[in-house]
């Protein structure tokens, strides 16, 4: 994914590569359904954060809200938020500390409440276990908001489960 990632930005020419060079803290996350992972990379794509993640129970592209799928595309961070004393009803009761310490808040068009997150669940990463979110240890998540802030740009790039049902529809 990582071979991936430097075709993609070698495909944005060198003016963009120029451009985004000048830019302290160029860096973008990709999230991979397919690995289960995210990766903070900076603009010569060397990984400077890496950590496994849970994403939405469904397959496919994020279409309504409730469809238990994850969105895939290019999005950016707008806004992190202290989530400590936040909770979630994931239809057994209100439970505290559901997003762990913070919410990294995406702007995903047509869409409303979705973001990275910790989880009150940690054994429910590395699998399809969310509502649409992703969801990171609580741990990783920590040392996450440390290294970035808005307007970071986000991939989040299908599994091949995720593309043969895209490509179904």
């Amino acid at each position: 994914d990582v071979m991936k990632l430097r075709d993609f930005i070698d495909s944005l020419g060198y003016e963009h590569v120029e451009i985004i060079s000048k830019i302290e803290n160029a860096n973008i996350i990709v999230i991979s359904k397919q690995d289960m992972q995210l990766n903070l990379i900076n603009y010569k794509g060397d990984t400077l954060f890496c950590a496994p993640i849970a994403v939405g129970k469904a397959y496919g592209n994020k279409q309504k809200q409730g469809d238990m799928r994850t969105p895939e595309g290019v999005f950016r961070v707008v806004d992190i938020q202290n989530a400590s004393k936040w909770t979630h009803d994931f239809h057994e009761g209100e439970i505290e500390g559901a997003y762990g310490k913070y919410f990294i808040r995406l702007k995903v068009p047509g869409h409303k409440g979705i973001g990275i997150h910790g989880t009150h669940a940690p054994e429910s990463i590395g699998s399809r276990a969310t509502e649409g979110c992703i969801r990171l240890n609580n741990d990783d998540l920590e040392r996450l908001v440390t290294l970035i802030y808005p307007p970071l740009t986000v991939v989040i790039t299908p599994s091949v489960m995720d593309e043969s049902l895209n490509l179904k529809k």
